[in-house]
């Protein structure tokens, strides 16, 4: 379904229709607009990133050098409007020996950043006392990002075409629901190996009960139906799309942070598949004298043969930084994890272990060592070294290790 949208017709429009009777006159309007740019805010974002892959089964090492600039432009407010535009563009400034998906240089491994320059978000916003809607291209992030999210990590960020609505009904009930008909995805903004984009029809809500301080319980439906490209095979495409229904609840009880969640998850839309699949996971962690421990088990189980996916997930986030299970294997996942966290110095540093095995086979996947040192110099400047080495057991999966070089400067 393709949707060819004028944003900026749709934006004159809205904000036209949302002034009060008293600035329809020239002089108003005029006074409005002054305000509105008055009020408005400019923010430049420089992030520039080294990444090293080192992988079995390539001969090759990749060396990808890039920076992100982003220049985000938001409008001060008229009778609760405001307009915010945000444009990207990723160059290559050092090493081109990697994979970027759409470069054609398979030798290497990937490093899905490849080069280009696009919108990445402009949207109108209403905000009133008990919320607020947005439409147009957006961020779009759900809860801790497991189901659906904007890849901050990648340098060509995720981004979603449509619709969002947030409503405060009760002091201890919100209710956020989103339409998208594109999205924007992270191997964008040209086609390569994977499509830039994937248009269809997808249906986010998350409704959130604070049922007492400290405690929070999600529920949360997601309904992705992704049409199908021609020139990609279905694994591109249609079948991404699923139907995921769940709860999930966020809470601390004394020193513990606690973190439960389940969902069930069926084929939608034009899915060629037919499954069922569940979603487990139990998370605890806390700090003792300065030191941060976590411990968690997370299950993406499988359901005749296709494993539960999370295509729109922020999916470098979960199940290893070496993001060897971006697809959910038709056998299912199971990732057992501890992690550490203190301060060293000015540091910030970080330790994880992974072990994956399979949930619907006997097959161990591997073991995975996360580790990173972030340096927030000032309130504009950071920097951040993270490994991550990923150790196979058998022959699904291939030993990777990972190095990245990471410096940003807001402004």
């Amino acid at each position: 379904m393709k949707h060819n949208v004028n944003y900026n017709r749709v934006f004159a429009g809205l904000l036209l229709a949302g002034m009060t009777a008293s600035s329809w006159g020239a002089e108003g309007i005029t006074t409005s607009l002054e305000e509105a740019v008055k009020g408005g805010t400019v923010a430049l974002d420089f992030r520039y990133r080294f990444e090293g892959v080192d992988q079995d089964g390539i001969d090759k090492d990749a060396e990808a050098s890039t920076l992100r600039s982003r220049i985000t432009a938001t409008s001060g407010a008229i009778h609760g409007f405001t307009i915010l535009g945000e444009a990207d563009n990723v160059s290559v400034v050092g090493s081109t020996r990697y994979n970027s998906t759409v470069n054609d240089k398979t030798q290497y491994p990937v490093v899905a950043d490849p080069k280009g320059t696009e919108i990445n978000q402009v949207y109108l916003k209403y905000t009133a006392d008990s919320g607020y809607g947005i439409y147009g291209r957006q961020r779009i992030n759900y809860s801790n990002q497991r189901f659906v999210g904007g890849v901050a990590w990648r340098q060509n960020e995720q981004s979603f075409d449509g619709f969002r609505a947030d409503w405060q009904v009760l002091d201890s009930v919100n209710v956020d629901y989103s339409y998208s008909y594109r999205v924007h995805r992270v191997f964008g903004p040209d086609d390569g190996v994977n499509p830039a984009e994937w248009d269809g029809d997808n249906h986010f809500l998350y409704v959130d009960w604070k049922v007492a301080e400290g405690h929070n319980i999600g529920a949360y439906g997601y309904y992705i139906d992704v049409d199908s490209q021609q020139g990609y095979g279905d694994g591109k495409t249609v079948n991404n799309s699923s139907e995921t229904w769940g709860l999930e609840y966020v809470g601390k009880v004394s020193v513990l942070n606690l973190r439960a969640a389940y969902a069930s998850q069926a084929d939608a839309g034009d899915s060629e598949l037919d499954y069922n699949a569940d979603y487990y996971l139990l998370e605890v962690g806390g700090k003792v004298a300065g030191i941060g421990l976590k411990g968690g088990y997370e299950v993406l189980a499988a359901g005749d043969g296709t494993g539960f996916a999370t295509p729109l997930a922020t999916l470098h986030k979960f199940q290893g930084w070496a993001d060897k299970f971006l697809s959910t294997p038709g056998d299912g996942v199971e990732d057992m994890y501890f992690g550490v966290d203190a301060m060293a110095g000015p540091f910030v540093v970080a330790a994880i272990y992974h072990n994956f095995q399979a949930e619907d086979s006997s097959e161990d996947f591997g073991d995975e060592i996360d580790l990173s040192a972030t340096w927030p110099v000032n309130e504009h400047f950071s920097t951040e070294l993270k490994f991550a080495g990923f150790s196979a057991d058998g022959n699904r999966y291939t030993d990777t290790n990972k190095l990245w070089l990471t410096l940003q400067l807001k402004l």
